[in-house]
Formats: structure tokens, C-alpha cells, sequence
């Protein structure tokens, strides 16, 4: 995107120096983007910390005894973190890997079973609030954050039931061994350790809906609760792995904002190109119906998310659609999520899908494995995909609760 911009500015006689202004003009009036760097760090810490594991005995002992139980651990222990990381990779990277081999111990379930599921279910991530990708597709619809995030909390559910729905159905299939019932008397004890864990989610929540914090103040407030937890609380991370967990996340950070800093220069030339416009124009005079223009925008991003990065396709495809949005009435709510679950269903679409090599990475479970195992919650993934395409009350319906009036 850069070397594109730039030849762009040249050929067209223009200074090069807008490349820099437009970078520095975006990120000034963009104080919204400070949530991403803050993000990172609340999931950092949380992988370097212990807090993940209480996360997982939680969990465990909740939905463990269930038929598929371990299976279910993972979905259920994914629905939890998400409300504190926003990231997918931090999600299939930290609890993921740990998740994994509490699985595959004693041979309870295939390696690549567990990686596939694993990666399936850490595409919740961005969408059960906080959300990386709903604060960049913000950042370029002009949607409300807040109204963005409380809208990912249905859609979120739904996609981990229809992934505990099939995690149950193969492990039925396969007759995986239920694993033992936690004791009645043990689950209060299992339940307060990791009570301070599962209060973050709720104080972002308040923090934003309840008028306390912007949605960039609520990220810092989750950096600074998982760092209390992580030193004071559960004194799991020492000084050195701390330095390790800030570096990590600033070099995330930065591979992030070079990317947006490429797609700010990048949006100046398709703002100066009419392009939106012309979009806009093409799709209106081919008379879609609201469904049928989002069923184009699906399998567009299918196709998409297969090879790009989703921070990439909300910086430099949206733009180009919402013009088109507003000229069909669709709400800029409903498609940011329908948007973000794309997106997310591509991070785990061979050949490319980033999740199959984050996972391939941390565990050395062969990629073709976890291809091969990944396809059915694939499918439930698209099912559930096209259902809130379908019905936008299932993702406007928490929104209009908090005053939405789309």
C-alpha cells in the first residue's frame, strides 16, 4: 500500500509529502486508535500471568462433564477471554495453546481436532466486546464504538453455541469419554479465584455503557486491571517477563500501525478518485435488495479474509461500501458485525487462514491436520453468518436496548 500511494503521488504530480501529512493528520484526529496498542497489552498480560489458567479451571469445571466436555472448555473459555483481549491471534496464542493440551492429554481427542476447534473458536474474539476490528472499523465507518461492541454480544453467543453444538456432535460421532464432574462443594473456591478475572469484562462494559469511560479510556482501564491482577492479585509475572510482555506488545502494536498509517494515505487517493462514489453508483443501478447486497459483501469477504489481513480489508475495502451502505439503508451497525464475522471466518479458511498457522506455530500440530478437522465448524460458522445477515434484529436488538436508534 505504500509503494502504491507513493507512485500514485508521483504520477500524478502531486508532493510526496502528503503521505506524511495524511499519516499525521489521520492518526491526530484519531484518538480512538490508542484502544488498539492498550488491548494488545490487557491480552499480553493476561497470557504472561496465571490469569488464563484460572480462566481454564473455571470453565473446566462448568461445562467439563458435559459430552464433548473438554471441547466445550475451550468455546466457552474463548467466550470469556474475548471480553478482555479483543484480538483472535492473543486468544488462539495464550489460552489456545494451553487449551490444546489439556485436550490431546492421554489421548482424549486428536491433536488436530483440538487445534481445529481451537482456531475456530478464537474467531469469537473480536467479536464479543472489547474488539480490535470493531475500533478500526469505526475509526473508518463512523459508527458509534460503544454501540459496535454491546452489538457483538448476541452474534458472539450464537457462534459459540453453534460451535458447541458440533464439538458435541463429532464427539458423540467419535464416543470421546466424558470427562469426571467437578464436586459440588469444590465449585465456589474454583468459582472466587477466578472471580477478578471474570469481573473485567463487566467493568469495561460499565465503564463504557454506563457513561464512565470512552471506549479508548475503557482500554486503558483493561490494561491497567489485567497488570493489578497479574502483580497484585495473583503475582504471576515477574519484572523481566513484564519488559518481555511490554517489547511483544509494541512491536504488535507498530505492525498495526503501519498498516493503518499505509491506509490513511491509501483512503486520500480513493477519497481524490471519487471511488466510493462510483461504487455506490455501480451497486445502486444494479437494483440489489438490502440481502442480496450483503450476501455479495459475504462472499466478497470470504474471499478476502482468505488472503488478507482484516485490519488490511476494514481500512481499504469498507470505505469503499459504505457509501453504498447508506444509499440501501443498511445499518452501519449491522454491518459493521456482519463485516468483522467475515473477516473472522476467513482467519480460518485454507489455504491461508492466519489461525491455522498461529496454531501450527505454537504447537507443531501438522497444518493439513488442522485443515483437514477445521471444515465442519466452518460450515456452522457460515450458518451462523448468514442467519445474522438474514435477521438484523439479532444484532441490533442489545443496541436498541442501551438507546440505539438504528
Amino acid at each position: 500500500m505504500l509503494v502504491g500511494a507513493i507512485v500514485y503521488l508521483i504520477s500524478s504530480g502531486q508532493d510526496i509529502a502528503l503521505a506524511g501529512e495524511q499519516i499525521l493528520q489521520g492518526l491526530y484526529n484519531s484518538f480512538i486508535l490508542l484502544a488498539v496498542p492498550l488491548f494488545i497489552v490487557a491480552a499480553n498480560i493476561m497470557n504472561a500471568g496465571s490469569i488464563s489458567d484460572r480462566l481454564l479451571t473455571f470453565c473446566k469445571a462448568i461445562v467439563g462433564h458435559l459430552r464433548g466436555g473438554m471441547g466445550h472448555v475451550n468455546v466457552v473459555s474463548s467466550l470469556i477471554f474475548s471480553g478482555m483481549s479483543g484480538s483472535a491471534v492473543a486468544d488462539a496464542a495464550g489460552v489456545g495453546k494451553v487449551v490444546i493440551g489439556m485436550m490431546t492429554k492421554d489421548g482424549r481427542y486428536r491433536p488436530g481436532y483440538a487445534a481445529a476447534l481451537t482456531a475456530a473458536s478464537a474467531t469469537i474474539g473480536p467479536i464479543i466486546p472489547p474488539s480490535i476490528p470493531m475500533v478500526i472499523y469505526a475509526l473508518v465507518s463512523g459508527a458509534s464504538v460503544g454501540y459496535l461492541f454491546i452489538a457483538g454480544l448476541v452474534p458472539g453467543l450464537i457462534m459459540g453455541a453453534v460451535l458447541m453444538a458440533m464439538n458435541y456432535i463429532q464427539s458423540t460421532r467419535h464416543q470421546v469419554v466424558k470427562e469426571e464432574a467437578v464436586p459440588l462443594k469444590e465449585l465456589p473456591g474454583i468459582t472466587w479465584r477466578a472471580f477478578p478475572t471474570l469481573l473485567m469484562p463487566a467493568i469495561l462494559l460499565y465503564g463504557i455503557y454506563g457513561g464512565v469511560t470512552t471506549p479508548t479510556e475503557a482500554a486503558a482501564v483493561a490494561a491497567a486491571y489485567a497488570l493489578f491482577l497479574a502483580l497484585a492479585v495473583y503475582r504471576s509475572i515477574s519484572f523481566k517477563k513484564l519488559v518481555k510482555v511490554f517489547t511483544e506488545s509494541a512491536h504488535t502494536s507498530a505492525s498495526v500501525g503501519l498498516v493503518i498509517s499505509a491506509a490513511l494515505i491509501f483512503n486520500y487517493i480513493v477519497a481524490t478518485e471519487n471511488i466510493p462514489t462510483q461504487i455506490a453508483s455501480l451497486l445502486s443501478a444494479m437494483d440489489l435488495t438490502q440481502f442480496q447486497f450483503l450476501m455479495v459483501v459475504n462472499v466478497t469477504f470470504l474471499l478476502l479474509g482468505m488472503v488478507l489481513d482484516a485490519t488490511t480489508v476494514i481500512l481499504i475495502v469498507v470505505p469503499l461500501l459504505i457509501p453504498a451502505c447508506r444509499e440501501l439503508g443498511v445499518d452501519l451497525v449491522h454491518f459493521g458485525i456482519i463485516t468483522v464475522v467475515n473477516l473472522m471466518i476467513g482467519l480460518i479458511t485454507p489455504p491461508y487462514g492466519i489461525l491455522l498457522f498461529v496454531i501450527n506455530g505454537t504447537t507443531n500440530i501438522p497444518i493439513n491436520d488442522i485443515i483437514r478437522n477445521v471444515l465442519p465448524f466452518m460450515v456452522v460458522l457460515i450458518g451462523a453468518l448468514i442467519t445474522l445477515t438474514a435477521f438484523p434484529d439479532l444484532v441490533l436488538y442489545m443496541p436498541r436496548l442501551f438507546g440505539y436508534q438504528g
